[in-house]
């Protein structure tokens, strides 16, 4: 039987925080999404178990998940929030989840933050130098095209620092400007290139984009170049993908994509990486795919769109 670990899903309940981003304007999602709803998805899909990703910018919200994510054995951990612009405050609520071993890693949503400049911000180096020595890794959404570049400079500033690239650093794959694409490749691997650095294969339904095997595949195929497997690791992003209908059919999508590939690599992309990166556990990696590699590389033009 085949072990899947999501690294990538979403609860919320308006109860407990904010989450000014829900609104009507946000359609299937303009509800609470509870843990479950959240369990129904995975076993539907014959998915073991998730990182639970926050969705609000609050502490209250990552308490709600580490509540969660004691009482519901699926939970393998927590990507929470801590005030990161703030390193007095970002290390006190360190300090008071230190004996919290749900709490694997912290994300701030950047691309909702009006600072463009905000990975770059002197405090926010500081607490996730403080992130860094706790042990946590350090999530990225949505990074292109404001923040891509900036998580590259803030890999090389902080060697020790996991950081993790959500979504593949969102792909421009509405762009009708190739160049826009290109601009997106080059980041993309630039910040593939430092060897901190981890990338999600999830997130990638876009509104009015067509969500298939072949588009997605194609994507693949440029992470794993760029990344390698074992740099790798599967995302559902639910309820996100609600859009387009839900966490099997993605699922069945993605999971397609990943058809042809060695058996090592598909262990690695589906939970090998996630363990080792979230959880800490001692997988050894499978080497990096070569840039001598029988796997062809694909040319970005008319192949993704």
């Amino acid at each position: 039987m085949e072990h899947v670990l999501d690294a990538h899903l979403h609860i919320w309940d308006r109860s407990r925080s904010a989450y000014p981003w829900i609104t009507p304007a946000v359609g299937v999602l303009d509800r609470d999404v509870l843990p479950s709803e959240a369990r129904a998805a995975l076993v539907g899909s014959g998915v073991d178990r998730a990182i639970l990703v926050q969705a609000d910018d609050s502490l209250d919200d990552t308490r709600y998940l580490l509540e969660v994510a004691h009482a519901e054995p699926w939970v393998a951990g927590v990507v929470g929030w801590v005030p990161l612009d703030d390193e007095a405050a970002a290390r006190a609520a360190l300090d008071g989840f230190a004996d919290e071993g749900m709490l694997r890693g912290i994300r701030h949503l950047v691309h909702d933050d009006p600072r463009d400049d905000f990975l770059e911000l002197p405090a926010v180096r500081a607490s996730l130098t403080a992130v860094a020595a706790e042990g946590l890794v350090f999530d990225v959404p949505d990074a292109w095209p404001r923040h891509l570049g900036a998580t590259r400079r803030l890999a090389e500033a902080l060697p020790q620092l996991t950081v993790v690239v959500d979504h593949l650093g969102k792909p421009p794959l509405g762009s009708a400007d190739p160049a826009e694409f290109e601009a997106w490749l080059a980041e993309f691997r630039a910040v593939a290139a430092l060897p901190n650095t981890v990338a999600k294969f999830s997130g990638l339904h876009l509104p009015g984009v067509a969500f298939h095997e072949a588009s997605v595949g194609a994507l693949l195929e440029l992470a794993l170049d760029a990344f390698g497997a074992d740099r790798l690791m599967y995302g559902g992003d639910w309820p996100m993908s609600l859009g387009h209908g839900g966490y099997a059919p993605t699922w069945a999508v993605m999971r397609a994509a990943l058809d042809g590939l060695a058996p090592d690599e598909c262990a690695a992309i589906l939970h090998d990486t996630a363990e080792r990166v979230y959880l800490n556990a001692d997988i050894r990696p499978i080497h990096p795919i070569s840039d001598d590699s029988s796997r062809n590389h694909l040319e970005t033009s008319g192949n993704i769109r």
